[in-house]
Formats: structure tokens, C-alpha cells, sequence
């Protein structure tokens, strides 16, 4: 076992050349209560990029490790853990004191690579409730795709109001949660609309089960175009938004009666004077909410879900080794990916 390791910091919020690497950090020693893991792959996330920049709106500690994604090997167990054993593959789980049940203060205080450190590093103890064993026939960098995209859709589909077969389910792009809504929903029976920007994206959404593909460029009123392709012009029981402001109003003239909105992000910034207002959600009879990724019992129902089915997490073509942290924040940035973004420890 090694005595030091690489480890990244975040040490500004001044952009991605706050980002430093530390090539001699120490190897975390093992408590009672603790898991040691070696870990092989992490991915990156939207909320990644947004920390070094200051633009995140949840608790971020000082000098923090960030990446919240990791999939690794258990290579050391202190005496009071029972739930792994040396050799098991885990993932991280997100908020490491979300284990069931709804998001509560103390929980969102233990979010990996914000509140507590995090992933982007060789080695890390973790609490044994902080992990769940990987889905066996995921590879690592599969595996670490699944603590934040993979459980944010998860979430969306069956947190508050479960899909059931022969929903309509809408997608909005490419990136990590919107392409696990495409694969969660088809396995479930149900109907996935998605929306994209270039013909290549419609493809390689049709290959993994989208039935209808809208260009938004082409066609700006999308939510209606959606709204048109659902039996009786009734709309979509789930709306995946991840665009924030830009495409709420659309994604209210796509949503059934008793439709859920599940809002995850803001990537798409826009005017917030002009967005929808509560009233829209009395007129459309829908429920808008908001999900900040799951608990570690979603997770261990979402991974038996994965294994059953055969899903398989769409990795980038592009992987990064763990010292090119700062070019692979950049090519995620440049929006260059499709999928999850990975960086590979090994």
C-alpha cells in the first residue's frame, strides 16, 4: 500500500485553473467504521465544472477533492463494517448520509467533491453506508457513471410518481441523465420522446430506443410538437427538464394531467423574468419538482434494475487519465462529449 497518492483540489472559484494537483497527498489511514477503496474510474458531471467557477448553489467546503462519481475496489475494511468485504467493486453513492427516504439538511451537507471530499484521486475511505456494490456486469468506468446521471433519472421516473408501461417519457438532450431517462424508460415499457439539436445526436438517440426525435432548432415549439405525438394529444406523464428557464415553458405545453416535471438542471440558463410561474403548474394540473440525484436505496433498486435488463451506460469514446483533469473539465465545457465523460485511474 502506498503512503501518497494524486489527488486534485479545488482551491478558488476563479475557473478550471483553480483545479490543482497534488502528486504527493496522503493515502486516507482506515477507521473502525471505514471502507478503503482503490479506485479505477470516476465521471464527471455539470455540477463539476460548476464548483471551480462559483456557481453552485449547494454547501462546497474549502480545498475540496472534487468528483462525486467513483467506482473502485475495496482493498481494506475497518473491524466494525459489515456490509463489504477486500475484492467487492462499489460505487460512491452522491450525499453519503442519503441512505432512504426524502433529502433532509444533514444529508445534503455530505455530498462527495462539494461538502466532503471526493473522488478525483487514487485512494479513498469511505463510510460503509457511503457505497453500494457495482452492478456485476458493468465495467468500471460504466459503474461510475451511475452515482449522479444514473440515479438523478432514476429518481425522475420513480422518486415521486413511478412510470409505468405505456407512459410517454420526454428527454431533453444528450448529456448523462437525459440518455439513462432513454435506456430506464424503454426498459420499463414506456415511450421516450427526446429532443436534440443535430441529425448524428437523432441517430444515436434512435439506437438506443428514443421512438420520436425532435430537433429544437428546427422546431422551437417542441413541448407542442411532443404534446402532438402522444395518444389523443394528451401529453407526457414525465418531463426530464434539464434545461432550466430556457425550456420550462416548453416542457409545460409537453406535460400531461397529473404529469410530473422533473427539474435537474440549468444548463440553459436564459431570462428568469420570462419563465413560467406557479400559475402555469394550477393550469396544466401537473406537479413541477425539483431532484437533487437519490438515496442509496434508489440505488440498490436502480443497479438490480441494470443488471436485469442489460442496460449499458453510454461512456464518451474519449476517456481521461487522472492527470488530465483540467483538459477533460474543458472538453466536457466545449459540450464535446456524448454520454458521461470518464476519467480513468488505471
Amino acid at each position: 500500500m502506498p503512503e501518497t497518492q494524486q489527488q486534485w483540489n479545488v482551491t478558488g472559484t476563479s475557473g478550471f485553473d483553480s483545479l490543482k494537483l497534488n502528486s504527493s497527498a496522503p493515502v486516507p489511514t482506515l477507521t473502525d467504521s471505514a471502507v478503503l477503496v482503490k479506485l479505477s474510474a470516476a465521471s464527471l458531471n455539470y455540477r463539476d465544472l460548476a464548483i471551480p467557477n462559483g456557481k453552485y448553489p449547494f454547501p462546497v467546503a474549502s480545498n475540496v477533492i472534487p468528483g462525486s462519481d467513483g467506482a473502485g475496489t475495496v482493498i481494506a475494511v475497518g473491524k466494525a463494517v459489515t456490509k463489504f468485504k477486500e475484492g467487492d467493486k462499489v460505487l460512491t453513492l452522491f450525499n453519503q448520509g442519503h441512505l432512504a427516504g426524502s433529502l433532509d439538511f444533514a444529508a445534503i451537507g455530505t455530498g462527495l467533491g462539494g461538502a466532503v471530499d471526493g473522488t478525483f484521486r487514487e485512494y479513498a475511505a469511505f463510510s460503509e453506508q457511503g457505497l453500494v456494490h457495482q452492478p456485476p456486469s458493468l465495467s468500471f468506468l460504466e459503474g461510475s457513471t451511475l452515482t449522479c446521471a444514473g440515479l438523478t433519472a432514476w429518481n425522475a421516473l420513480y422518486g415521486l410518481k413511478a412510470l409505468k408501461p405505456g407512459d410517454y417519457v420526454l428527454t431533453q438532450g444528450t448529456g448523462g441523465v437525459s440518455i439513462f431517462a432513454v435506456q430506464f424508460a424503454k426498459a420499463a415499457g414506456a415511450k421516450v420522446i427526446a429532443t436534440t439539436s443535430s441529425a448524428a445526436k437523432t441517430e444515436k438517440l434512435k439506437s438506443l430506443g428514443a421512438d420520436h426525435v425532435i430537433n429544437y432548432k428546427e422546431t422551437p415549439g417542441w413541448g407542442e410538437e411532443a404534446k402532438k405525438l402522444t395518444p389523443g394529444g394528451q401529453g407526457v406523464q414525465h418531463v426530464l427538464e434539464v434545461g432550466g428557464p430556457a425550456t420550462m415553458a416548453q416542457s409545460l405545453k409537453a406535460i400531461a394531467f397529473d404529469g410530473v416535471i422533473s427539474i435537474i438542471g440549468f444548463l440553459g440558463g436564459g431570462d428568469h423574468e420570462k419563465q413560467p410561474g406557479f400559475l402555469d403548474c394550477l393550469m396544466n394540473i401537473c406537479t413541477v419538482r425539483g431532484v437533487l440525484v437519490g438515496n442509496r436505496m434508489q440505488f440498490e433498486e436502480m443497479n438490480r434494475a441494470i443488471e436485469a435488463n442489460g442496460i449499458k451506460p453510454v461512456v464518451d469514446e474519449k476517456v481521461f487519465k487522472l492527470t488530465e483533469l483540467k483538459e477533460a473539465y474543458q472538453y466536457m465545457w466545449d459540450q464535446k462529449h456524448f454520454g458521461k465523460l470518464c476519467i480513468s485511474m488505471e
